[in-house]
Parts: structure tokens; sequence; C-alpha cells
């Protein structure tokens, strides 16, 4: 457990968790690093979790979590490791959870920021949305809700992460039946487009 830069070479599933650049979110940096969530991601067949816990706070948290979970011996056959921020955005990140064949495809955990949800779908990879309550004057739950309504992601709850975790595999086998996703400077799908723009109050490029 430690922090350490990626590598998307290595084998197995991962668990990459997002807490976006502009706001901490600490409860989700902890909620991911609960014996009560290490445990079913271990048994699902995870063996690297990835978190980017934010500011100097968030790593403090990350790495009290770290060593608690290795004391009482949780972090056997699951890497854990964290970073702060990354300037050069976070779609290596997530590129990575796709894995080196579909056996090995993980999930992401984020923030409901409209940025990471997109990058991940763009990327095809199942993603769990955990909005931050703790944000005044923000559409996080609205657009949580709206998306998952729409079975384009998981909305994902701080108090049962956990339960997340066999949703995604259901997520995951309706995505395999959508059509090909666009990306880069072409529109996006028009769905999630519109609900997206709906719930935020803008439209998406």
């Amino acid at each position: 457990m430690s922090d350490q830069k990626s590598s998307s070479n290595a084998s197995g599933k991962r668990c990459f968790v997002t807490i976006g650049a502009t706001a901490p979110f600490n409860s989700l940096v902890r909620a991911v690093l609960e014996p009560t969530f290490i445990k079913p991601l271990c048994d699902a067949g995870y063996t690297q979790l990835r978190v980017q816990y934010g500011n100097q706070e968030g790593e403090a948290i990350f790495q009290e979590r770290c060593k608690i979970l290795k004391e009482a011996g949780f972090d056997q056959g699951i890497e854990i490791t964290g970073f702060g921020f990354n300037r050069e955005g976070l779609r290596g990140e997530m590129l990575a959870v796709k894995g080196q064949s579909p056996q090995d495809e993980g999930m992401v955990i984020s923030h409901a920021g409209s940025g990471s949800v997109l990058d991940a779908l763009r990327i095809g990879v199942p993603i769990v949305v955990v909005p931050n309550t703790d944000l005044l004057h923000n559409h996080q739950v609205e657009l949580a809700e709206a998306l998952a309504e729409q079975e384009y992601v998981i909305h994902g709850k701080l108090d049962n992460l956990a339960g997340s975790i066999a949703s995604v595999e259901e997520l995951r086998r309706k995505m395999k039946q959508w059509p090909p996703l666009r990306s880069g400077e072409e529109k996006y799908k028009r769905g999630l487009e519109d609900v997206i723009a709906e719930e935020m109050g803008w439209q998406i490029g």
C-alpha cells in the first residue's frame, strides 16, 4: 500500500477511485478503504485499488486507512496505491481499468462530476457514481439519479459501496450490448448528452 505511479501493464482487475479536482471528498476516500468494501472487492477478483485522494488531508486519510488495513491483514491479495492530482488528466488511469483482456476489465468509482463520468463512459468501463453531498448548490445527486435511471451508471451510496460491486457486473453485461460509443471531437451518445445537459443546465461539446 503506497503512494506511487500507476502501472497500466499490471494484470488483474483494477478499481480506480477519483474524487475530482475541484473539491475534497474525504468520505469517499474513507469508504473505499473500509474492510467492508475491500473484502468483497477482493472476492470479486480485483487485485488493484487505485485511489485519487486529492489534497494533503485526503493523503493523510489514505495513509492512515492503509495502515489500519495492513495491520488487520486486509492487504493480502490486493495492491492499493494512491496519488493526489494528475495535471495530465485521468484518462490514463481510466484506460488502465480496461485491463489487458476482457476478463481483467475493472470499474471506476467517481464523484458525480460530469467530466469524470463522460471520460469513463467514452472509454467504455463501468462507473459507480457517488455524489458528494457535502457540496452546496450542486447537481451531483440529481445527475447521479438521472444517469442511473437511464442505466448509464450505478448510483453508489457511501454507506453501501460494497453493494455496488455486484451491480457493476450487471451494468458491464448491459454495456456489451450497447452500440459503439463515439469519442474524441465527435458528439457523444445523444441520450447521455441530453441527460447531463438537462441536469447541469449546459450543453456538452
